[in-house]
């Protein structure tokens, strides 16, 4: 089986999911347009990808920001997160073994002793300092690694034009309702994930939504820390398109101070409480 055809068998499945799971139409027929132009292209897909890069891809007939970066991680991983997803085979540890400097020793430990369950956590741990102090993984090791995610996430751009890239607050927070409402009206198709789930019952809930350019895709939190806090039906993750690239954010029950009680998006507290219209307490000195 050629690696065309094996690309567009992995497209091709995206769009059979979309379909199950209740995603739009126009998304659905995406993938399928994007596995028909792989499957039908006189050269190797990998080699464009390697000659011409992203850029390369984008400008096969059919092929737009998202899905020239799905097919490039189907060429350098192997595998694509997405569809991992959207069969329930979501695994922290197995997407950050995915990150070169972090074998598996490290990436159980990351997520284990760190809670690391995603990409954008580990770039957080990797800034912050929380990586140099995990066994194995050195100053030298941790630039490499943020060098790796910069790339990654596409996080070369200036922070302000990262930060217009990012959705705002009050729109993730109506995906999060429109998730919670519908996952409670028993609305939603559900899959079964992998993990923590030695039944194999089809219990997580998944939406997929649209709010202007952006699709969401919506689920609850099937992580360990999820789990062993009990908030498994409290976390939603959100996942959405920008610029070509695929963002992540979680959104949560506030447990402290003036947003107690409320939702919110993780890491975005000040924009959440202009949302709300509350003044958060500062620290003293700050």
């Amino acid at each position: 089986m050629t690696l065309n055809t094996q690309v567009a068998m992995r497209l091709d499945e995206v769009a059979e999911l979309l379909l199950e799971q209740g995603a739009s139409p126009f998304r659905v027929q995406a993938y399928r347009r994007g596995a028909e132009t792989v499957r039908r292209l006189e050269r190797p897909v990998n080699q464009i990808f390697e000659q011409e890069g992203v850029e390369g891809l984008r400008k096969l007939p059919g092929i737009g920001d998202r899905l020239a970066i799905a097919i490039r991680d189907i060429v350098r991983l192997g595998r694509l997160p997405m569809l991992d997803r959207l069969r329930g085979e979501s695994d922290a540890v197995e997407l950050l073994r995915t990150v070169p400097g972090i074998g598996p020793v490290q990436a159980q430990r990351l997520h284990d002793d760190l809670g690391i369950d995603s990409l954008e956590d580990l770039e957080a741990a990797a800034h912050d300092g929380r990586l140099v102090n995990v066994a194995g993984l050195g100053h030298k090791r941790v630039t490499g690694i943020m060098d790796s995610l910069a790339t990654r996430l596409g996080r070369l751009r200036p922070p302000s034009v990262e930060a217009e890239e990012q959705a705002p607050v009050d729109e993730m927070l109506d995906v999060d309702r429109e998730y919670r409402e519908r996952a409670e009206a028993g609305e939603l198709h559900k899959i079964a994930p992998r993990r923590f789930n030695s039944t194999g019952d089809a219990w997580l809930p998944i939406l997929h939504t649209q709010r202007g350019a952006r699709h969401y895709s919506a689920l609850f939190s099937n992580t360990a820390r999820a789990h062993k806090l009990g908030k498994t039906g409290d976390w939603v993750i959100l996942y959405y398109d920008s610029s070509g690239n695929e963002r992540q954010a979680t959104v949560i029950t506030s447990q402290f101070g003036a947003l107690k009680g409320k939702r919110i998006v993780r890491g975005r507290e000040e924009e959440c409480a202009q949302y709300y219209g509350v003044a958060l307490r500062r620290a003293s000195g700050q």
